[in-house]
């Protein structure tokens, strides 16, 4: 079971949702079930022979059923996710009971222990497409990544998409404090340092600041936070499995726990002013980063050196071109006024923002139906 249970500071906010039918008269075998539903945070419906109406029997989300209920469950309806459990390694009839129920998988406990935690998981949770992960990072200090990625956050929730913010940087000073929420209540990273099996996609959503109709995964006020690769993992395959965009702010630096955010990315903006030296900076963070994402872009940004402009910059990267990031000479005055990045629509960012997620809709990175928000 090493690995299989769900280790994460979650469990005073966790809610469970609703599991599988489970069918089974086997007190240990049910003993078992019970405790991997609990791990994938699910509530299962359990019945010791087929439920009294079909339509129990087609509405769950999963039905498990037990080697000693198979043959009370012929004659049910056919359906997807049935799976027949047991722990005989060596029993030759299982595979005709599978059949004689319709079962799509036959399991063996405790070897497929770790695999039906996920399973059931997904299920309750009704996985779909998984979101549409944008990263951003700086080619150098101070070039307005966060900037970006919040704005870009913002724009999506704006536009209907269900968003999450994360921030990856843990000395980037908390990018709650750019949508002005650093005293809203919910959980930090500190609180999911200790993940290392699978977290739930809606215990996590439902644990964060809401701020601007997005969700936030931030860093709390105190040092010495270290989130292990294991933690990362877990916390954005949950923010994926959710749908819709998810935006990380990326530090420069790709150490383990980077690495692992970058690997689940979909695409990477790097952000670089247009000078000589921020793109002899970004050449060294585009080089780590490429070893890892195949989709790396560069959004350019101004003012430009002498003879640069954004098209000399993404050439000398040798990276594909998004655009020139506008820059709002009135944005720190507009944060002040509790306005985050991008929050104004009619905004030089928000529109660069929204064409971004119009273009990403336009090829597909967004679901056809999700977009909402009109011409930027």
């Amino acid at each position: 079971m090493a690995g299989s249970i769900t280790d994460v500071a979650l469990s005073s906010v966790e809610g469970a949702v609703g599991g599988p039918m489970i069918v089974t008269g086997d007190v240990d075998l049910l003993d078992d079930l019970l405790r991997l539903c609990a791990a994938a945070g699910a509530v299962p419906e359990v019945h010791h022979g087929p439920p009294g109406e079909r339509s129990e029997w087609e509405r769950a989300p999963m039905v498990l059923v037990g080697d000693d209920a198979a043959a009370r469950c012929r004659g049910m309806t056919r359906r997807r996710d049935v799976m027949l459990v047991g722990r005989d390694q060596d029993d030759p009839e299982v595979w005709r009971r599978a059949v004689e129920i319709g079962a799509e998988y036959v399991l063996r406990l405790p070897d497929s222990e770790g695999w039906l935690v996920d399973q059931i998981a997904n299920a309750a949770e009704g996985v779909g497409r998984a979101a549409l992960t944008v990263g951003v990072m700086g080619g150098r200090g101070g070039s307005g990544a966060s900037t970006l990625a919040c704005a870009l956050a913002v724009t999506a929730a704006r536009s209907g998409h269900r968003t999450m913010l994360i921030d990856g940087d843990p000395l980037g000073g908390g990018i709650d404090v750019l949508l002005g929420g650093e005293q809203s209540k919910g959980l930090r990273w500190p609180d999911f340092a200790r993940s290392k099996g699978r977290v739930g996609g809606g215990a996590l959503e439902d644990s964060l600041p809401a701020l601007h109709g997005l969700r936030v995964l931030s860093w709390s006020r105190d040092d010495g936070v270290i989130v292990p690769r294991q933690a990362m993992r877990s916390v954005l395959a949950a923010a994926r499995r959710l749908g819709g965009v998810v935006v990380v702010d990326l530090p420069r630096r790709v150490d383990e726990s980077v690495a692992e955010a970058i690997a689940q990315l979909d695409v990477g903006l790097l952000v670089v002013p247009g000078e000589l030296r921020a793109v002899a900076a970004a050449q060294r963070v585009a080089s780590a980063v490429g070893t890892i994402l195949e989709d790396l872009r560069v959004v350019a940004r101004g003012p430009y050196g002498a003879g640069l402009d954004e098209q000399w910059v993404a050439q000398a990267l040798g990276l594909p071109l998004v655009g020139d990031m506008p820059v709002e000479a009135e944005l720190f005055a507009a944060q002040d006024g509790g306005m985050p990045p991008g929050g104004d629509s009619r905004g030089a960012l928000a529109r660069f923002c929204a064409a971004f997620w119009e273009a990403a809709g336009a090829s597909g990175g967004i679901p056809a139906g999700d977009y909402q928000g009109g011409t930027p």
